[in-house]
């Protein structure tokens, strides 16, 4: 009786919603078979952050000294943290660029005329690229044992990876939108991407930077990222005494990133192609 008596913009509304979800989750799942079946991917970008690690960690070795910091930390432990973000900005790389090869074979041009929500291709896009990136810091994260990382909460540190891993795959696919080659993608990726990585925390302490790129390091979105992580894994005792943005502050401005991030890729996709 209920369903019959429901007035049709009700109805309307109900079939909006779950054409809305249905759509999202069909996105979602093409990019993880897409991943599935492109195997190399994970060793892009798995296997060169780990390199980065394994190399830098073992050549900076007992050498690193951070400023201000009364924790005992080897630069391998230090480092570990930015690599994980380093993985998960590799993924929203690699899941960002497919945005140039769906456009030359004319799947993003189907979307774009089919009636489906520009929104929920988004938002399923976006959670395709976190669930890859998030799976593999994760996999990452299981190390850090090995290097004497005590993770104080795991829950809350799952939490803010997924949340870091949803910014950048929305950062990259607002730069991956407008590309119309994959090496145009790379020189932005070079340009902007990794020195946002460099410069977020990950490779050295701001502490012992110039002045300049102080400021740099504090106008730096991914900053609060990596120092909300840190926050995480280390708990306020320890985390507290490496010189990084407060754990609030670090939450709100990661949040407030991500978000604005999505609405941008979501204006982007709604303007005519």
């Amino acid at each position: 009786m209920s369903g019959a008596n429901a007035s049709p913009v009700g109805r309307s509304h109900q079939v909006m919603t779950g054409s809305f979800f249905l759509s999202t989750s069909v996105f979602w799942r093409r990019e993880i078979v897409r991943f599935l079946r492109q195997r190399s991917r994970i060793v892009g970008a798995l296997g060169t952050p780990v390199i980065f690690w394994l190399l830098l960690g073992f050549g900076v070795g007992d050498s690193f000294s951070p400023a201000g910091q009364s924790h005992t930390m080897r630069y391998q432990e230090y480092f570990f943290p930015g690599t994980v973000v380093l993985i998960l900005l590799f993924t929203a790389i690699f899941s960002t660029i497919s945005i140039i090869e769906d456009r030359k074979e004319g799947f993003l041009q189907a979307v774009l005329v089919a009636p489906v929500p520009r929104s929920a291709f988004v938002l399923g896009k976006l959670l395709g690229g976190t669930s890859l990136a998030f799976i593999q810091g994760v996999l990452f994260m299981l190390l850090a044992p090995l290097v004497g990382i005590p993770v104080s909460s795991i829950p809350i540190t799952l939490l803010l990876l997924a949340l870091v891993a949803f910014s950048l795959t929305a950062l990259g696919y607002i730069i991956a939108w407008r590309m119309d080659s994959t090496q145009g993608f790379h020189a932005i990726m070079n340009l902007l991407l990794i020195p946002m990585w460099l410069l977020c925390g990950a490779v050295f302490p701001a502490l012992g930077a110039s002045a300049w790129l102080r400021g740099v390091i504090a106008v730096n979105p991914l900053t609060y990222g990596l120092a909300a992580v840190r926050w995480s894994i280390y708990g306020n005792e320890v985390a507290s005494t490496m010189g990084l943005p407060g754990f609030a502050l670090s939450v709100i401005v990661t949040v407030a990133f991500g978000a604005l991030a999505f609405g941008a890729a979501i204006a982007m996709t709604r303007r005519p192609a």
